[in-house]
């Protein structure tokens, strides 16, 4: 595991915050709108900041890089496992599966 406090990013890693970093902010409201759409009972202002920031990075890896949709998918549910509820695994995990599938329908 990194400690994040020593943790200086090489440049190809700090190329690729940036470029989620600010897709996640530039893009926000059309995640949030995919995100909405594979929602049931719930909404986006219901869901828990961590589940919604880890679903908004992946959708936009998933949409926006050449990052394939299942490891996507895999590092969210990973993030998700470390940093929220286990209960959210599943809920992250058909979300964004949803998501992909739409995405493969439309391809």
């Amino acid at each position: 595991m990194v400690d994040l406090i020593d943790y200086a990013p090489n440049e190809k890693d700090q190329a690729y915050l940036d470029t989620v970093v600010h897709g996640v902010r530039d893009h926000a409201a059309q995640l949030d709108e995919m995100i909405a759409s594979c929602l049931r009972g719930w909404t986006i202002e219901r869901l828990a900041r961590v589940d919604l920031a880890i679903l908004r990075l992946a959708v936009f890896e998933m949409i926006y890089t050449d990052l394939p949709a299942p490891v996507a998918i895999n590092e969210a549910v990973e993030l998700t496992r470390k940093y929220s509820r286990e209960e959210s695994c599943a809920f992250v995990n058909g979300v964004l599966g949803t998501i992909s599938r739409k995405q493969s329908a439309q391809a």
